[in-house]
């Protein structure tokens, strides 16, 4: 099997266990009402693929894979606050990696730290994330890092919805990324467990190229 091809697969068995874990749900036709008042089709809460050991597993060891594949000088890991800091803790661990995460903002009392963990300068980092939607929490992440003068390699993450909006947030800020599955994948095997019906494809196809604005 060439690169290409385990790409698509591990995308396809992704895409299939989040969805057999409840992790994603579909709805176009009672959709669901995002914090940022878009409506959307598809809720995704990563979160509960770690009540699924075996799942929990698979998607610990391909992260894992991306990362030595794409960023193989990674000397640390970092969580974002709050679904990937599971994720890359049970990254760092097998990769046998220093970990810390990053808050969305600094801490009120205490250090007020808003990274955790070690962060030592000119440190090569790699950033986990459980899913891209717009890039916004993952580049404050990154930016917050950067501040702490640390080298920030790239970007992973477990699914990404492909937004035209969050490939030029990460392009601007130069963050490579990479996800082990996304929407096209997700579509694809919601159609084939019956979960959406053939003419519901467009609609959804439809939400991911105008999300801001779509109603259903």
């Amino acid at each position: 099997m060439d690169q290409a091809e385990n790409t698509n697969t591990v995308a396809a068995e992704v895409a299939a266990g989040l969805l057999n874990a409840g992790a994603i749900r579909l709805q176009p036709k009672n959709p669901f009402t995002w914090s940022s008042g878009w409506k959307s089709p598809i809720y995704c809460d990563n979160r509960i693929s770690l009540s699924f050991p075996e799942l929990r597993t698979f998607i610990k060891v391909k992260l894992s894979e991306l990362i030595r594949a794409h960023f193989p000088d990674a000397e640390a890991i970092a969580g974002v606050a709050t679904a990937g800091i599971p994720q890359g803790a049970l990254i760092a661990d097998y990769l046998d990696l220093p970990f810390l995460y990053v808050r969305s903002k600094p801490k009120g009392h205490g250090m007020t730290n808003q990274i955790e963990g070690k962060a030592t300068p000119g440190q090569r980092v790699v950033v986990v994330e459980d899913l891209i939607s717009t890039g916004g929490s993952s580049l404050k992440a990154v930016e917050a890092l950067r501040s702490a003068d640390v080298s920030i390699e790239g970007l992973v993450a477990i699914f990404t919805y492909g937004f035209d909006l969050s490939i030029e947030n990460f392009e601007q800020a130069k963050v490579p990324f990479y996800c082990l599955s996304d929407y096209p994948h997700l579509l694809e095997e919601a159609l084939k467990r019956g979960i959406i019906k053939e003419d519901e494809v467009d609609v959804l196809a439809a939400w991911r190229k105008d999300p801001a604005n779509w109603q259903g």
